[in-house]
């Protein structure tokens, strides 16, 4: 594979989530494996390398200037995984460096005035990418790090993180460990740490990842010869910059296609008065947005758009034939069954006249939702301290409420005597269940299979009036009003959420009982919609990862990687 090959395929390659930091994990593991740069036959070998290190780690202890080391297991067969490069030597690292593992220190050791010691540093933390961020100083002297010594995160959530030291000297606590190349490429031993923080990461032995000393120095390295080593560092900094380089493109592609599907859609979400120019602007939106829309987050911004629009009376245009959605509602209230309860207040608390604010069509009107509800029924909540039996009421929580369905698969059931007490909240077919604890808002109407079962107190059960459009009204509890309306009124500090009281006080936009039907007709059909564009998305995304990893496996299979990358210089 060559270059060309390579940058023309990126283009698409690089839309999958994880394109840029594979590319970047598929240079280094080619570099330290000999198949990034080419076998120089005049490079003195590895071999010959290893030797003068040994001899001068000997003079060096000899002198005390570093630590006298033990020696370490030879390597095993098991060990060599592969046939190295003509050159190359395998060597374990502890023979091939000088290592200090940090130590704590007390607070009472340490400051935060520069004038008082050296500077202390405890972890990845302190890591910047313009050098080693100092805010402590350490008062005594215990582990410390040089200048061009490597730092490596042994311990904590940022094990395998490493900078290079570019100041004098600096104090390191336990969390670190500075290493020395003694004789060899220091930022060849960058790269060849890399990888094994990868390799002991990706076995995660233990829930707290960390990085013993033992793991280092008994860690196999395939050495190359010094020469190859300098150009390996040489091409592993020209591919990250064009890595860099190409992750700024995307970048910028990405907020440039975001930018543009917010402004579509913020369009569509604050329409203008002028029914034409709102028209030419969903017109618009409508045939950008399916190409434009490549993210989980923006599809779902679209979804919440069309609930918008749907209870703004903006989806479907109005019908003057269409019955005032005032008459409706006055017939549902006048209906003879509903003398049998308290009558129902017809002007809304201070709370809610925010949301009664927003305009609608001249047909339609405000409801409570106690408005909606027939006479023998009430909005509730469900079974506080159900007991739990392997055979009884079925019982929905909001754990088996999903998108647009209940998950019975694992549905548990409540003792009879107990589900009695609540009988209030027995439910029947269509009627519309709202999570009003925890995670707030949540919709999903009840099946025939359902009724008969009951819900937990964390759920609310909506019986809702056969004189109005049953999916009409899940609409506009899902939309971004009711929705936030819901959240502005939760309770409760341990586990937040809805007063039933409140809920019952909740407007709901109310248009005439067709346009009701028209609606949800147009919201079912752009709902499809977006489920086409999450299944796209899902498809292209798998299509880009295989296309990656076929790219990639190809550019392996290349025993000369210069070819892969860049082309023959």
């Amino acid at each position: 594979m060559n270059a060309e090959r390579l940058l023309a395929l990126f283009e698409r390659i690089s839309e999958a989530p994880d394109a840029i930091p594979r590319l970047r994990r598929f240079i280094l593991d080619l570099a330290v494996r000999g198949k990034l740069v080419e076998q120089d036959p005049e490079d003195e070998p590895a071999e010959e390398l290893i030797r003068l290190i040994s001899t001068e780690k000997a003079r060096l202890a000899q002198a005390g200037k570093i630590k006298r080391f033990k020696p370490l297991p030879p390597i095993t067969g098991e060990e060599v995984l592969e046939e190295l490069p003509k050159g190359w030597s395998l060597s374990r690292l502890g023979c091939l460096i000088d290592l200090i593992s940090g130590q704590h220190l007390q607070p009472s050791e340490y400051s935060e005035n520069p004038a008082d010691g050296l500077p202390y540093i405890t972890g990845p933390s302190d890591f910047s990418p313009g050098g080693i961020c100092i805010t402590r100083y350490a008062l005594v002297r215990k582990a410390v790090a040089f200048k061009g010594q490597l730092l490596l995160t042994a311990k904590g959530s940022g094990v395998g993180k490493i900078a290079i030291c570019d100041i004098q000297e600096v104090a390191i606590s336990r969390q670190l460990m500075a290493l020395t190349a003694i004789g060899w490429n220091d930022r060849y031993l960058a790269l060849v740490t890399h990888r094994l923080a990868v390799k002991l990461q990706s076995e995660a032995r233990s829930l707290i990842p960390g990085i013993s000393r033992q793991d280092v120095e008994n860690f196999v390295l395939p050495l190359p010869p010094l020469a190859e080593q300098h150009r390996i560092v040489a091409k592993v900094d020209k591919l990250m910059t064009l890595c860099d380089q190409l992750e700024a493109a995307r970048t910028q592609r990405v907020q440039c296609r975001e930018r543009l599907v917010a402004a579509s859609l913020q369009r569509l979400n604050q329409p203008s008065d002028d029914p034409e120019a709102f028209r030419s602007d969903a017109r618009f939106a409508l045939q950008v947005l399916p190409s434009l829309t490549n993210t989980p987050a923006q599809i779902k911004q679209l979804r919440q758009t069309i609930l918008n629009l749907a209870v703004r009376g903006k989806l479907v245009e109005q019908d003057p034939e269409d019955e005032p959605a005032e008459q409706l509602l006055s017939a549902v209230l006048k209906a003879p069954w509903q003398k049998k309860r308290k009558p129902i207040p017809t002007a809304f608390d201070d709370k809610s006249k925010t949301l009664v604010k927003l305009p609608l069509p001249d047909s339609w009107t405000w409801a409570t939702i106690e408005a909606i509800v027939p006479p023998d029924e009430t909005v509730t909540y469900g079974i506080l301290k159900p007991v739990w039996v392997a055979d009884g009421v079925p019982t929905v929580r909001v754990t088996e409420m999903k998108t647009g369905s209940i998950d019975t698969s694992r549905l548990p059931c409540c003792d009879p005597v107990r589900a009695e007490k609540f009988r209030k909240t027995t439910l029947k077919e269509w009627d519309l269940l709202i999570s009003k604890d925890g995670t707030i808002g949540k919709t999903v109407f009840v099946p025939a299979s359902l009724a008969g079962g009951n819900i937990t107190q964390h759920v609310i059960r909506l019986p809702i009036s056969s004189q109005l459009c049953r999916p009409y009204i899940r609409i506009a509890i899902d939309s971004p009003y009711c929705q936030s309306y819901m959240r502005g009124e939760t309770k409760g500090v341990a586990l937040q959420g809805v007063n039933v009281g409140d809920f019952r006080k909740m407007p709901i936009p109310l248009p005439p009982l067709a346009e009701q039907h028209r609606i949800v007709a147009k919201v079912d059909e752009l709902m499809a919609l977006c489920d086409q564009l999450e299944q796209q998305l899902s498809q292209g995304e798998e299509s880009r990862r295989g296309l990656l990893e076929a790219v990639l496996q190809e550019a392996l299979a290349d025993s000369q990687a210069d070819l892969v990358l860049e082309g023959r210089a």
